[in-house]
């Protein structure tokens, strides 16, 4: 099984218990070995009392897309801690897209870059994510080799 082929299943397999995900209406748009790549639309129930998108809605999305990287070697992985910067707004029914980026990656550890980007561009929020590898995986290699 290739990297990209044991991502992408190992994304199918948290995207199929992702209510989070599924309910604030996120798409996957690219997975690959350290690497994701989601898009959330700024919906109204989303908005804070400014009529901006609610920061938490941001460091959702960022924290989904750094999901997807760092659990896309078939590894079980969570976040050991987060942080992130607003740059400027999420504005309403703008698609926001969060690109997840593995920085480092040694033993269960790992460090993981995501910025966030309004639909022009512009920078709307950077994450940093570290990760902690505990035990599983998303699926068993042996029973996927077998069925090909």
């Amino acid at each position: 099984m290739t990297p990209e082929e044991r991502a992408a299943r190992s994304a199918a397999a948290m995207w199929s218990t992702d209510v989070a995900a599924q309910a604030l209406e996120m798409v996957l748009i690219k997975v690959a070995p350290g690497q994701a790549t989601m898009t959330m639309r700024v919906r109204p129930e989303h908005l804070n009392g400014h009529g901006i998108c609610h920061g938490g809605y941001i460091f959702t999305l960022a924290d989904t897309a750094f999901a997807y990287a760092c659990n896309s070697h078939n590894k079980l992985v969570v976040a050991q801690e987060n942080s992130i910067t607003y740059l400027s707004p999420g504005r309403p029914d703008e698609v926001l897209t969060a690109t997840a980026q593995e920085v480092h990656l040694a033993g269960r550890s790992g460090v993981y870059d995501v910025t966030v980007t309004g639909a022009d561009g512009r920078k709307v929020a950077l994450f940093r994510g570290l990760s902690r590898q505990i035990s599983g995986t998303h699926f068993t290699e042996d029973m996927m080799e077998d069925e090909t």
